[in-house]
């Protein structure tokens, strides 16, 4: 019999157990949504999970989804080939028996390249009244690396089979399948906005929070040029036969080579510069007017009007490309020539970048190579994506993180992913407090943010607004997050001037 710390639910691939992880929280942990991607299914659409007898124990994760080994700080690294299933659930409960509660399913981040569920431990969300799903699916190549005779976008399926068991029981957990919040930061963002726009995911959840959205959508004329240089570089026919015979540490490697070759190449433009060769792909070809439901026919700032009932909670910090532009003593050193060959190979015509760098001549060439890549990676995409839906008549909310980061000397600001421990309302074991305050402890300031952020998301996912009015046609709030939040309102200014008419459509359509 299950005893005091233990509990035991029942699900649609059998009954579970789970047990106390914290004070006040359950967690259900390594529970499979879909069938171990292997074999045949190894570059397949997700397939049914196996049912089981009796009671299953469900107090480990499951394994981590093939990715490069030792990038996530604190966890196991991925051991090639270890077999095992990846596509598994976690859940996070209340232990005390409440009235159904609304449901954060968060995706993570990571360049669609890398993380794992085990990162992220919500026990202050549980506690501020949430039932909080997290989950693992397939990364890189695996997930989202196009290859002839296999459906793209392998991690979005994952997503949607985790989305689809998840309003399937969640009611069984004290979760409320009618109140689905998708949330995600990053490539977890970019994976919820996309879901916004993916006919298959209609009606599955309420709600969607997103934390710096990336503005890369692939075509498949994009995603099939790298998987051509995926295959050459692991020695292999770009073909569902010849990728079977390569082991997954083989084509790691191999894409591990594709991204080092365009970062030495200064004339691959965009992917210079950024840390991925991957992103949802959408099918810019596709027949109309009944395209399969599973497929994606535009990128989610193209595809505003979809989803029109989805209210969506969109956020970015101020300085994201920081993380990416700084070293541990400081932003690395740029030129002038180096300012303008950022700004032209992520679309601004070189007039647009004269007038950028002008507007902030008295800022180092550093200062503005951060900006430009924090606007085109995310910043720009995140704030136009809110005003489009707001436009369009969806319930938009739009927020900015501003709070520095003592990390890094000081070098970090408001980095991409250091709001992260903020909105799970969790400064000591949160995800990313590491990278965020480096040796310095947090403050009963930093404290109070991360409570009014954690209340924000909370208000939100129980369906009314997290503490601002909402974008409209005619005016843009926006909640700037920091030691003193404050309220603006959006006005032109010669930062986001310079990307007025600047197409952020799908990269190589």
């Amino acid at each position: 019999m299950p005893g005091p710390e233990s509990r035991v639910v029942p699900t649609t691939g059998g009954l579970v157990r789970g047990a106390v992880a914290a004070d006040g929280v359950v967690a259900f942990r390594g529970i499979p949504y879909a069938a171990a991607p292997h074999g045949a299914g190894r570059f397949a659409a997700p397939g049914p999970a196996p049912a089981w007898e009796g009671i299953r124990d469900a107090a480990k994760f499951g394994p981590m989804p093939g990715q490069p080994p030792g990038q996530l700080p604190g966890f196991a690294p991925w051991e090639p080939d270890g077999g095992g299933n990846p596509l598994t659930v976690n859940v996070w409960a209340p232990a005390a028996a409440a009235a159904p509660r609304p449901v954060l399913f968060w995706i993570y981040g990571g360049a669609y390249t890398v993380g794992a569920a085990d990162f992220y431990l919500p026990y202050e969300l549980v506690r501020a009244g949430l039932v909080v799903v997290t989950f693992n699916y397939r990364v890189g190549f695996a997930g989202f690396g196009h290859l002839p005779g296999a459906p793209d976008n392998r991690g979005l399926l994952d997503q949607l089979a985790a989305l689809r068991w998840t309003r399937a029981n969640a009611g069984g957990f004290g979760g409320d399948p009618g109140r689905i919040t998708v949330a995600g930061q990053s490539a977890g963002a970019g994976s919820a906005a996309a879901l916004m726009a993916l006919p298959a995911a209609a009606g599955l959840f309420q709600r969607v929070i997103a934390h710096s959205v990336p503005s890369e959508y692939f075509s498949t004329g994009l995603a099939a040029s790298i998987g051509r240089q995926v295959a050459e570089c692991a020695g292999a026919d770009y073909s569902a036969a010849g990728f079977a015979g390569l082991t997954d540490a083989a084509i790691l490697a191999a894409q591990g080579t594709v991204l080092e070759q365009f970062w030495k190449d200064p004339a691959s433009g965009a992917r210079h510069y950024m840390s991925t060769i991957y992103s949802p792909v959408v099918d810019t070809g596709a027949a109309a007017p009944s395209p399969p439901d599973d497929l994606l026919t535009a990128g989610p700032l193209q595809a505003t009007a979809a989803a029109p009932d989805v209210a969506l909670l969109a956020a970015h910090t101020v300085d994201e490309f920081r993380t990416f532009s700084a070293g541990a003593d400081g932003l690395i050193e740029r030129t002038e020539d180096e300012v303008a060959a950022l700004g032209q190979a992520l679309g601004l015509p070189a007039t647009r970048v004269a007038r950028y760098r002008a507007a902030y001549s008295g800022l180092p060439p550093a200062e503005v190579y951060a900006m430009l890549g924090t606007d085109f990676l995310f910043g720009e995409y995140t704030t136009r994506l809110a005003e489009e839906r707001g436009r369009a008549g969806a319930e938009t909310y739009l927020a900015r993180f501003a709070w520095p980061s003592p990390a890094a000397g000081g070098a970090l600001g408001a980095c991409h992913g250091a709001d992260l421990p903020f909105c799970f309302g969790d400064l000591r074991t949160g995800p990313a407090v590491g990278l965020v305050f480096g040796d310095v402890a947090p403050t009963s300031s930093d404290e109070a943010l991360a409570r009014r952020m954690l209340a924000a998301w909370v208000a939100f996912a129980y369906g009314a607004d997290p503490g601002w009015p909402p974008v409209t046609g005619s005016q843009t709030p926006v909640r700037i997050w920091g030691h003193a939040d404050r309220l603006i309102h959006e006005r032109p200014g010669p930062r986001r001037a310079a990307w007025s008419g600047v197409s952020f459509g799908v990269q190589g359509g």
